[in-house]
């Protein structure tokens, strides 16, 4: 079997970054995405993120990564951010597939103190051993050398012959900028605050990855390893990341929002030192890893990833042909959206996106659509990249762009080729046609960290178990209530009678 590791590298994203490893996957190996191979509209998480306080999570019907590599022997770990939810138990990531969990539940936090404040009065501890708080572990240490030892640790106690899936998230790079003093060394040059914090923040991760690659191959796993390293968005210029020369931004679905970077390393590989530039997206690591690993996929499931491990390895064409970026209904609506400028197909002022071989449309509010030059990070403010700022022309919210002759979406052509526009809002139709409602509940107050012991964690089930209780405690008392009236005289009625019958 071949060992799978997945990184996720956080560049700031809402979602957790995984760097992942498949170690000893029956003769092949690779790396993961956390959980599942379904577009967000099919799991009800299509707007924004899970929140600490919302009592939401991936929906627990969908059958995981770990747990079908557990189907096949994997023993499966995780080390780092989860960001899928955890108001009950059943959410947690041991519950999810994972053999052990070691880090935070939240989206993010300090590097150090592992603290986080969601709101004033809404402040928690977060970082995790399995089930339980890992206060042992509060000692200070720098979370991306923190999660490094514990991935060490896991390897040198592991059985190299036997398989593993190791799925490190690292919280970095994301806000808040924090990294220890020696990796700014080499920075001093960069004037911006932001953009030198987050150069010492990727440096270190860039040596937390050498760390953990030395370790593969001082503990035996190496050879038969498949290294994925992964991201989940685009940067966040305001907090130091770049996405230069496309457009947009993390949050975004204009390409420097949702193109991310990231490799496959493994001496498995067929083909190394190659760029794979056919289409790929996250889902699809779900099917490739699972293949990858001799499992199985039952045959009713409906997944919308594909098995892309010959178009990574071998070079063949990716069996994908198009990719539903999202269609969020709750977003913020395009106010001069309508049906009639979507020709009577869709709903323009409805937020979505999605890619058609080399065709990309958007409709609605795309979010921020500024292209952020280098230049954007001197102290000299935005005037240095005025030029570069647009200003989305009143009564527009549509776009098409030729993604492969245009991947920075400069040349709107969704007035010259109304056809193509036609093709791809009937394709976002039939998807929306398949979605299913919005998981997005208010915030719920019983997940107030001090309601805990001070620690961000599941709060629903207890809450509920002691609803149950009450319940039971009620039912027996109106039992021993309805026994005592059945000891009243023989054809005397009870006001509980069914149908004026009488008792006794």
């Amino acid at each position: 079997k071949v060992q799978l590791l997945s990184q996720r590298e956080n560049a700031g994203s809402h979602f957790p970054r995984c760097w992942g490893k498949m170690l000893n996957p029956k003769g092949k190996g690779g790396k993961v995405y956390l959980v599942h191979s379904l577009y967000q509209i099919h799991t009800g998480l299509q707007h924004s993120i899970i929140r600490p306080t919302q009592p939401n999570c991936l929906p627990l019907d969908n059958a995981t990564l770990p747990q079908k590599l557990k189907e096949v022997g994997y023993s499966t770990h995780m080390v780092g951010k989860w960001h899928l939810g955890f108001y009950k138990k059943e959410c947690m990531p041991t519950k999810r597939g994972f053999d052990t969990f070691f880090g935070s539940l939240l989206g993010s936090g300090d590097y150090y103190t592992h603290y986080k404040c969601d709101s004033p009065g809404m402040c928690g501890y977060d970082l995790y051993e399995n089930d339980n708080a890992a206060w042992d572990h509060d000692n200070g240490i720098y979370s991306t050398q923190m999660y490094t030892q514990r991935v060490q640790q896991i390897l040198a106690s592991h059985n190299p012959t036997k398989p593993i899936f190791l799925y490190i998230a690292y919280q970095a790079v994301h806000s808040p900028l924090q990294a220890p003093g020696r990796y700014f060394e080499h920075y001093r040059s960069i004037i911006n605050i932001n953009r030198r914090r987050y150069a010492a923040m990727l440096s270190c991760l860039d040596e937390a990855i050498h760390n953990v690659t030395l370790a593969l191959k001082a503990y035996g796993f190496y050879n038969n390893s498949i290294i994925i390293y992964s991201s989940d968005n685009g940067g966040q210029p305001t907090a130091g990341g770049s996405n230069w020369p496309l457009r947009g931004s993390k949050g975004t679905y204009w390409e420097g929002g949702i193109r991310a970077v990231g490799f496959v390393h493994s001496p498995l590989l067929k083909n190394k030192g190659t760029v794979c530039k056919e289409l790929v997206h996250i889902t699809d690591w779900y099917p490739t890893l699972i293949s990858l690993a001799e499992g199985q996929i039952d045959e009713h499931t409906q997944l919308d990833g594909y098995d892309v491990w010959e178009t990574i390895s071998e070079g063949f064409r990716s069996p994908r042909v198009d990719i539903l970026h999202n269609i969020d209904p709750i977003y913020t609506k395009a106010k001069n959206g309508s049906w009639a400028a979507g020709y009577g197909i869709w709903n323009t002022a409805i937020q979505s996106a999605i890619r058609v071989q080399h065709w990309k449309l958007l409709t609605g509010n795309p979010g921020y659509s500024d292209w952020v030059p280098p230049q954007a990070f001197s102290n000299l403010g935005p005037n240095r990249w005025h030029n570069e700022r647009i200003t989305l022309s009143t009564g527009k919210s549509i776009w098409l762009f030729n993604i492969t002759a245009d991947p920075y979406e400069r040349v709107d052509l969704s007035s010259r080729y109304p056809g193509i526009v036609k093709k791809l809002l009937k394709r976002l139709s039939q998807f929306n046609k398949t979605a299913v409602p919005v998981r997005y509940p208010p915030k719920d107050p019983r997940s107030n960290p001090r309601l805990n012991g001070g620690v961000w964690g599941p709060w629903y089930k207890e809450e509920h178990k002691k609803k149950k209780a009450s319940k039971n405690k009620a039912e027996k008392k109106k039992k021993k209530s309805k026994t005592k009236k059945k000891k009243q005289p023989k054809g005397r009625s009870s006001p509980d009678s069914h149908s004026g019958l009488p008792l006794g």
